[in-house]
């Protein structure tokens, strides 16, 4: 069943006679995918940066690199990487939350961007405590402004059977993808070879533009992007305070007794972190799954709905290493020139919103002409293509890492097939995963339910810390063979299954 929030805005759908599009699309989407454009930006060029920053000056960097970082080795630097990711996301629930009960998804946003902005001017400053000050920040606002935006695009549209939804998803995407493309070229350059923190306030700068052009365009979204779908009452507000209060004392007195007794470590934070990050999601799901206020239809729709949640975990914990492992093998084992022209590592980062770039239009075309035929594949078909994909990406990567073992540089050209390939099975599941989560929401959850689906990359980047944590070595061939072996088994088990997800999943496709 179709949450309200989309079902009763048909206005938002067809616009009148003459009036203006956004590429055939509502107007309103264009505020929205300019917002989410600085948004990524200000986003991937600080993660462009970040575990590259960690291992600055550490026995991991690469020789000749800037100095000036926080020295970690490379596991610890992933398994720092990986948290803030999954914090991210973790944090998009109570985000979508938030916008269902207190502020209203307009709001949530103006409100995030300030606190995104706070969290990337703290990183600019020197220093181990404004580092993980502004970490915080920047995953606190990135949660509470991630759900709601993917809310507002759901509202443009006249339910979930309008035919345009899933290409309309796949031009917001776009709009992520130009943002994450141009950051890792501007701020990944000033921040590797000018001032690692000149680069983080660049990010800064790019949520501000986010702001701007947000602020500017509201005029154009629907109605109900203000609205508080289910407002908190006053005792309500009361008792989740006091929850709060009680959890943070409990928090503070036991770090406390950690830190004054000496015994205090990074994987204090880190471990715990991880493994609340896993326990978050089967919780919610499970709760969301008992309860009795859904109906028949919406509770056969959330069982469905949980294959897609667990092969987009398995998905995410292999797709996110963009950032860590491959990251560490652009800037250490990867060739940094072209035609006689070096460029830093950073800007590896930017191949994957290229990919992206070049091929979304082509595979939202794809889906729309094939769909006119009925022949457009099911929503089990494409994330078992991506689950495919995404698994051979790292066998694929086992290759140069064996070349790279005696110390060769390899040709950049491997990052770019690799990136190429996870690219491919991200177009087959991201933006079609952001659809189907809003078409099999139930009334109830509406907002949250898009921080659900976030819930799946904070699972799969958990695992990730995890592994590193324990001391596994994620650059290893053994380790990827592994990941890649479980991706194209989720795959295989999705596309076997894919006849009763379907039945699960009643009227959607």
């Amino acid at each position: 069943m179709a949450s309200s929030l989309t079902k009763d805005t048909p206005g938002q759908g067809t616009p009148a006679s003459g009036g203006k599009t956004f590429f055939g699309h509502p107007r309103g989407l264009a505020p929205l995918f300019l917002t989410e454009m600085w948004e990524r930006f200000s986003y991937y060029g600080m993660r462009a940066l970040l575990v590259v920053y960690l291992i600055s000056g550490g026995p991991d960097a690469a020789k000749g690199a800037q100095g000036g970082g926080l020295a970690m080795n490379e596991g610890t630097a992933a398994a720092i990487y990986s948290i803030y990711v999954a914090m991210v996301y973790l944090l998009a629930m109570p985000g979508g939350w938030i916008g269902d009960r207190i502020w209203g998804p307009r709001k949530s946003v103006v409100i995030s961007a300030g606190v995104i902005m706070t969290g990337h001017l703290c990183l600019a400053i020197p220093g181990q405590a404004g580092f993980f000050a502004g970490l915080a920040l920047v995953a606190m606002g990135s949660g509470l402004l991630k759900s709601n935006m993917s809310t507002m695009v759901g509202h443009l549209y006249d339910g979930p059977q309008d035919p345009r939804r899933d290409g309309g998803f796949t031009i917001f995407y776009m709009g992520i993808n130009i943002g994450a493309f141009a950051a890792p070229l501007a701020i990944g350059t000033v921040g590797q070879t000018v001032n690692w923190h000149l680069g983080f306030a660049m990010a800064a700068l790019g949520m501000a533009l986010g702001l701007v052009t947000f602020l500017i365009g509201t005029r154009h979204l629907s109605p109900q992007s203000s609205v508080v779908p289910t407002p908190l009452q006053a005792e309500e507000r009361a008792a989740w305070l006091r929850k709060g209060l009680i959890w943070l004392a409990i928090a503070a007195v036991f770090y406390g007794i950690v830190g004054f007794s000496g015994h205090f470590t990074l994987n204090w934070a880190l471990i715990p972190l991880a493994l609340l990050g896993l326990v978050i999601p089967i919780t919610v799901l499970a709760r969301i799954k008992r309860d009795r206020e859904l109906s028949d239809t919406e509770q056969t729709k959330v069982s469905g709905y949980i294959w897609f949640f667990v092969a987009a975990a398995v998905f995410w914990m292999i797709f996110d290493q963009a950032g860590s492992t491959m990251s560490v093998f652009a800037e250490t084992k990867t060739n940094g020139e072209v035609f006689g022209m070096s460029f830093p590592s950073s800007w590896f980062q930017s191949v994957n919103p290229l990919w992206v770039m070049a091929l979304a239009p082509v595979f939202a075309w794809l889906w729309l002409w094939l769909a006119r035929r009925d022949r457009e594949p099911s929503t089990t078909v494409k994330f078992a293509t991506a689950m495919f994909f995404i698994g051979v990406s790292f066998f694929v990567f086992i290759v140069p890492m064996l070349m790279a073992e005696d110390g060769t540089k390899v040709s950049p050209m491997w990052l770019l097939s690799i990136y190429l390939i996870q690219t491919i099975g991200e177009l087959c599941l991201s933006p079609v995963g952001l659809s189907v989560t809003t078409k099999m929401a139930p009334q109830k959850y509406a907002s949250q339910m898009m921080g659900v689906w976030f819930l799946a990359v904070t699972a799969g980047d958990c695992v990730t810390s995890l592994i590193s944590t324990a001391g596994a070595d994620l650059s290893g061939p053994p380790v990827l063979a592994v990941e890649a072996g479980m991706a194209v088994l989720a795959g295989f088990a999705v596309w076997l299954s894919r006849k009763k997800i379907i039945a699960l999943m009643g009227d959607v496709r």
